[in-house]
């Protein structure tokens, strides 16, 4: 018997209803392959969120939301440690600051990290960089790679299904 490892992925797709199709088509891309960890599916706190903006004391939503923020932050933390690898979005002008912030940490782990990058703006430093370059180093150094396509993105799961483990 074979188990599917599970990877973090990392994105800024849940915050536009614009990029939530896009999330839900590389979701299920993935799925084929990993097990996808994704942030978004985290709901814990949708009621507290409709609670929060009903309160008019500017203290207490202030505080409410930072007690919710670092539960967030704590429990992704956790995810990303639970996974195997982390693949990460990289569309934009510049790298979501969250996502950065996830590969630096899946980098330090030790992780191997894959990157998509659909946007064909220019976002790299220079021309030798795809994006960022501190985080194209992160990838790179993590054996993995930037690719532009689901479909690639899609192979690099399966690269790191065929890889994986197989459990008797």
């Amino acid at each position: 018997m074979t188990t599917r490892p599970s990877i973090y992925l990392a994105s800024p797709l849940g915050f536009a209803r614009s990029t939530q199709g896009f999330m839900a088509e590389l979701v299920s891309a993935l799925s084929a392959q990993v097990e996808v960890n994704n942030p978004w599916d985290d709901h814990r706190f949708d009621d507290e969120f409709a609670q929060i903006a009903q309160i008019t004391a500017h203290k207490e939503r202030v505080d409410r939301l930072h007690a919710i923020n670092h539960q967030l932050g704590q429990g992704n933390e956790a995810r990303i440690r639970s996974c195997a690898a982390l693949i990460a979005v990289l569309d934009g002008v510049d790298v979501d600051s969250g996502t950065a912030a996830e590969i630096g940490f899946a980098y330090a782990l030790g992780m191997k990290i894959f990157g998509l990058r659909t946007d064909f703006r220019l976002a790299g430093d220079n021309l030798g960089s795809i994006v960022n370059l501190q985080i194209q180093y992160f990838i790179e150094q993590s054996g993995g790679h930037v690719v532009e396509t689901v479909d690639e993105i899609a192979q690099c799961a399966a690269e790191l299904n065929a890889g994986f483990p197989t459990v008797s």
